[in-house]
């Protein structure tokens, strides 16, 4: 059983219909955390209590179509619980709604996404879970038009 789940789940990232946070799809790196919020290379759009900064990338076949950041800055929630918490929830709605971006990205592009907390206060996960899916909608948007140049 085992054996039949793995070569179901083998072969290219983009394909895959399993909906789990892999490191690799994790933005870390200060060159590309930089090069991402650097003026005039990225995007951005916004649904409160969320704002989105995206880039879109030549990238490797192999690797992961997006890479996500999540930052929750302590401004925001002073304590570190209350900001585990709301970060838990944004990853946790990337995570099943990120097929959305995965079928509209071309193969040899790879999206950069960081995600930015911009309340004071708590929302409840359904709510946070549908201003990050109409973020990803918007995005799927811009990306097509993109591609079709």
């Amino acid at each position: 059983m085992q054996s039949a789940q793995r070569e179901q789940h083998a072969g290219s990232p983009r394909l895959s219909a399993r909906k789990t946070l892999q490191k690799s799809e994790r933005l870390t790196g200060m060159k590309s955390i930089e090069a991402l919020f650097n003026p005039g290379n990225s995007h951005s759009a916004a649904a409160f209590p969320l704002r989105v900064v995206y880039l879109l990338t030549d990238g490797n076949p192999s690797a992961s179509p997006a890479r996500v950041l999540v930052s929750v800055p302590k401004k925001r929630f002073k304590h570190a619980v209350d900001r585990n918490r709301v970060k838990r929830q944004v990853r946790e709605a990337y995570r099943q709604h990120k097929q959305l971006l995965y079928e509209a990205l071309p193969a040899d592009k790879q999206l950069q996404l960081a995600f930015i907390w911009l309340s004071d206060s708590h929302f409840p996960s359904c709510e946070v879970e549908q201003r990050v899916t109409n973020l990803l909608r918007r995005i799927t948007e811009k990306v097509k038009a993109i591609s079709k140049l």
